[in-house]
């Protein structure tokens, strides 16, 4: 369907809500395997009740009577009714994967999954169709609205002792559509109950007769009394999704005592007892959406999240606050150093100084705060593991812990998005890979369960990212096996501990026996390197065999933003990353040796490294034509350490990074640009693309150096 443009703005909102309502579902579903308590599932069946009430106002049906089903098996679990088994929590996990599609199919007006959608409509209806605990029988009520003789709503036993300490009179006259957007009045009896002594009278007078009724419409409505100490907001998320199609009066009676915010918390979390409300009530909206039998089988493994996310963030008030602050500071700053437009006495250059340094601090903390806008807790990265942790340990039959540390270090929006494919395919290498089956830990003297332990932290200017796990640990002479057999080391080539554990890194390898869905192509370690390289981080690996292993990832806070080290050559200026330099030595010509053709490589302690000359790479003239007449700068990237030839080393400063793709087109070995304080445009070095260039040019010239 097509909304107009007002209500496309507000739908975009509704799209967003989603998703975080649907990730709070999969997470609360997560935990209902160890603890199925009753706040959690009240948490996951809100969830999904915003979600079906949402997609009814903007008119997605599909959405809304899918999330019914889901609803409908969620308000028995809460009710007592049916209890929570792992039949019943993996088909919800499956429900949550297939609304986030039909969600993003919504929002991008593409066509819905139907026999995906039906499959899992057959299965929970089938769910549905077991009675294990069947709720005791209560009196009819008015939930069914074409009864015009049954009673209005179940009656609760009145306040004992005639004591109240607050309560509420409402008057709720719903539209005639209440049943068809999926809002059903005995859900909010239920709800109503939960929050203190309820009693509630039908008025039948709009009740036509039989030959002018329509069964989907809403002919009734209620005068309800309720008593207890209750505060508003509990009563207005009950009626959330109806007041704005209804006569809605909520009316305090009473005396109104204060309410501190732990009691209203607990009265809208307290353990729910048993709904009297008949289950049949719901049956009718169950019969319609049950799909035809012939429904396509589930895959074993549910799809992974659309990869389109909203291009937005969701902003902290305080960083907002902090940043109007300054602006304000920058403005009083400006002031001052108007009043110097006219000309200045030699008595000012002070307080000119002191304005000087005012702005400079000002500009500094300006940029701060501007960062911290685009920055993110690691916990949106994270969040993904638990399910796919669960999935696959199911899948491979491995009882796994997943621990999480550090949830709220902060790091870049635009780095975030980048390292999600390189930790999911760590995360699943250690599960294939690293952890044991339950009873190969049992003979090795372990306990069953493995522990698999992401964690976040910021050291220096850098995050840190560690993916640790008490597995088997790395097979250091299988590996070194494969890479002989692959011809991916010479056959009498040493190598240290080290050195073998990142053979892992190299294209192509891997130790698995046969193919799977999780691995076995040889692809993906490597492609993980190269992404992590490409962010400007570094990856590294550490494994004793039968302990386990640790991959550590180090990556800037920001891509916004460069620590650079400037340097001249010739006339020009360059940025190279301070996190790609290792050292800066000068050597002397007793160091230096000549190749075939101009290949020029230097002794540096125990190996000898290849000298790459930016004046060759980018044709311009230089003051420095050998090795031994400049500097070299020791960089590293990928595995690989290189010596780059420089006239003269100037200063280190941060630099704002300019895409020079966008701005002119795509240059071998330069990332980007930037402008320096006197105008002057300075290129920055792509260290793994130069490396890269430097090897396609020089062949072996370029060796390896393991990290």
């Amino acid at each position: 369907m097509t909304l107009d443009l007002e209500m496309a703005e507000i739908a975009k909102v509704f799209f967003q809500e989603s998703r975080e309502g649907l990730d709070a579902m999969e997470a609360g579903l997560l935990t209902l395997g160890a603890t199925a308590n009753s706040e959690s599932i009240n948490t996951i069946f809100r969830a999904a009740h915003s979600i079906k009430g949402g997609a009814a106002t903007f008119g997605f049906a599909a959405v809304a009577d899918f999330t019914h089903g889901v609803e409908t098996l969620l308000d028995e679990m809460r009710n007592g009714v049916r209890p929570v088994t792992a039949e019943a929590v993996q088909t919800l996990l499956q429900a949550c994967d297939c609304l986030r599609e039909m969600v993003a199919a919504t929002e991008a007006e593409q066509p819905l999954d139907q026999g995906r959608i039906a499959s899992l409509n057959l299965d929970i209806t089938n769910i549905l169709g077991e009675r294990p605990h069947a709720a005791p029988a209560a009196p009819a009520v008015s939930a069914a609205p074409a009864a015009p003789a049954a009673p209005a709503a179940p009656a609760a036993p009145a306040p004992t002792n005639g004591t109240v300490a607050a309560g509420w009179r409402i008057n709720f006259e719903p539209v005639a559509d209440l049943l068809r957007l999926r809002n059903e009045p005995t859900r909010m009896f239920a709800e109503l109950k939960r929050l203190g002594a309820f009693t509630a009278h039908a008025d039948v007078s709009r009740i036509p007769l039989l030959d002018a009724l329509d069964p989907e419409s809403c002919y009734l409505s209620w005068k309800i009394e309720l008593t207890g100490q209750i505060p508003r907001a509990a009563l207005d998320e009950v009626f959330d999704w109806v007041d704005s199609g209804c006569r809605l009066e909520i009316i305090p009676t009473g005396e109104a005592a204060p309410i501190a915010a732990g009691p209203a918390a607990a009265a809208g979390t307290q353990p729910p007892a048993p709904s009297k409300l008949p289950t049949e009530a719901i049956k009718p909206a169950e019969a319609k959406a049950e799909p035809a039998a012939g429904a396509a089988p589930l895959a074993a493994v549910p799809a992974q999240r659309p990869s389109g996310e909203p291009n937005s963030i969701r902003v902290a008030t305080e960083k907002v606050d902090d940043i109007i602050n300054l602006v304000g500071e920058l403005l009083i700053t400006q002031s001052m150093l108007c009043g110097f437009a006219d000309g200045i006495n030699p008595s000012d250059l002070d307080r000119l100084r002191q304005g000087l340094a005012q702005l400079a601090r000002n500009t500094r903390e300006l940029q701060e705060s501007v960062m911290q806008i685009r920055m993110l807790p690691i916990s949106f990265a994270f969040n993904r593991f638990p399910r796919i942790v669960h999935d696959l340990s199911r899948k491979l039959g491995k009882k796994v812990e997943l621990k999480l540390v550090g949830e709220a270090t902060e790091l870049d929006k635009t780095v975030l998005e980048k390292i999600n494919d390189p930790l999911v395919h760590l995360v699943r290498n250690a599960l294939d890979h690293g952890l044991e089956t339950p009873d190969q830990r049992l003979a090795a003297g372990k306990q069953e369960t493995g522990t698999l332990e992401l964690s976040a932290f910021h050291e220096g200017g850098n995050i840190i990212i560690e993916v640790r796990d008490d597995g088997a640990g790395l097979n250091k002479a299988r590996i070194l096996k494969k890479a002989r057999e692959r011809a991916l080391i010479a056959p009498d080539q040493d190598l240290t501990d080290e050195q073998i554990d990142n053979l892992i890194f190299m294209p192509g390898f891997s130790t698995a026996e046969q193919l799977s869905e999780v691995s076995g192509r040889g692809v993906g370690m490597d492609v993980v390197r190269r992404n992590i390289n490409d962010l400007g981080g570094h990856v590294q690996i550490s494994s004793k065999e039968g302990l386990g292993s640790t991959i550590r990832i180090r990556l800037p806070l920001t891509l916004a933003i460069l620590d650079g080290q400037l340097v001249r050559v010739g006339k020009e200026v360059y940025i190279i990353s301070l996190l790609a330099i290792v050292e800066t030595i000068q050597v002397t010509k007793q160091l230096v040796s000549t190749l075939v053709g101009r290949a020029q490589v230097f002794r540096l302690r125990d190996e000898y490294l290849p000298v790459i000359k930016l004046c060759d790479q980018f044709g311009i003239e230089s003051d420095s034509r050998s090795a031994e007449d400049g500097l070299l700068v020791v960089v590293e990237s990928d595995g690989r350490r290189v010596g780059v030839l420089v006239d003269d080393l100037l200063a280190q400063q941060q630099v704002v990074i300019k895409s020079l793709e966008s701005n002119f087109k795509s240059v071998s070995g330069i990332a980007g640009a930037t402008i320096l304080g006197d105008g002057q445009v300075a290129l920055i070095i792509d260290v793994p693309g130069l490396i890269g260039s430097a090897m396609k040019q020089g062949g072996t010239a370029v060796t390896a150096h393991a990290a």
